[in-house]
């Protein structure tokens, strides 16, 4: 009993720690390690103890209640509000996860918010709210058909600003789309509804969405070949016309990412399928490393053990012989 009980609790402890140390980090990308850039997010309470953010400017029609949501557009005609970054995102390769609302009474309703990535930034204006002839990226959710026959909407669309063209309006954005995809059900969704971009260098543009399930995402496009500018600054906007909306930013979470193994950028990880053979290189060397040293451990822990029993029997003999 001396040997079996000391065994059996080296045995649980070594048995709970491995299953810590496998259970870290798989749930995530097993390539990517995510560094979040608090200069790029918002969440609650979004503002400062004096009213106001250090890294964000908001204006036009954006009522920011700090509880709950920053109303770039409230459901009355009219409106516009935008909120951009005071500092570009200079990151190589990057997420973008955002979570909104489109909400409103009735079944006429407009016109939609935007994001964007542009070299303009705080510019109010006519395409959702934010300057027209941009620069940069821009993608917008548009919930009003004014003149596209066979597109369903709620529709997504991503569009890539060079200064010069204007927003083709009448067309809702026809002749400036790289990208898009129909969302019916993005607006009064019964879930959290959530954009997810997720960028590397040079190589693509993804765009996934999620609102018809939580924690199911669909993909909206994914663009190859696609550059933003060096230098962007991040926002949101949106506007109202005679027919309204509330148009909601909940949350924005951006990452920086890089290739874990390395700590170089990740592009060639995230736009191919090598990614998987560089993890389980990893895994197994790691896998290895640690199963050696809780080998090591519990040989360590017997001799102890062995050590105590072989004194205690010894002691006993003594006794014994006297």
């Amino acid at each position: 009993m001396l040997f079996q009980r000391p065994w059996a609790s080296l045995c649980l402890l070594a048995g709970s720690l491995l299953g810590q140390t496998w259970g870290l980090g798989l749930s995530e990308h097993p390539d990517i390690k995510a560094i979040y850039l608090r200069t790029h997010s918002l969440e609650p309470p979004y503002l400062d103890s004096d009213m106001q953010s250090r890294w964000w400017d908001f204006g036009g029609d954006t009522i920011i209640r700090t509880d709950k949501y920053i109303r770039l557009a409230s459901d009355k005609p009219s409106r516009q509000g935008w909120i951009f970054s005071r500092v570009p995102l200079t990151a190589t390769n990057w997420e973008i996860i955002v979570e909104f609302k489109i909400h409103g009474q009735g079944n006429l309703y407009g016109d939609g918010f935007a994001m964007w990535l542009t070299k303009q930034r705080a510019q109010e204006g006519t395409v959702f709210g934010s300057v027209d002839k941009f620069e940069g990226l821009g993608v917008v959710f548009d919930t009003y058909k004014n003149n596209r026959p066979g597109t369903v909407f709620p529709y997504v669309m991503a569009m890539n600003g060079d200064g010069n063209t204007p927003y083709d309006k009448d067309a809702d954005g026809k002749a400036n789309e790289l990208a898009g995809c129909s969302a019916r059900g993005i607006r009064n969704a019964q879930i959290p509804t959530k954009a997810r971009f997720t960028y590397f260098q040079d190589q693509s543009l993804k765009l996934d969405l999620q609102y018809k399930t939580e924690d199911e995402w669909t993909q909206c496009f994914n663009i190859s070949n696609f550059k933003v500018p060096p230098v962007a600054y991040l926002g949101f906007s949106a506007e109202t016309g005679e027919l309204s909306d509330n148009h909601d930013i909940i949350s924005v979470k951006t990452n920086n990412l890089y290739q874990h193994n390395t700590g170089s950028n990740a592009a060639a990880a995230g736009s191919s399928g090598k990614g998987g053979t560089t993890y389980e290189k990893k895994a197994k060397a790691e896998g290895g490393s640690w199963s050696w040293f809780f080998m090591k451990f519990v040989l360590f822990g017997l001799a102890i053990t062995g050590s105590y029993v072989g004194f205690t029997v010894y002691r006993a003999r003594q006794r014994d012989r006297f």
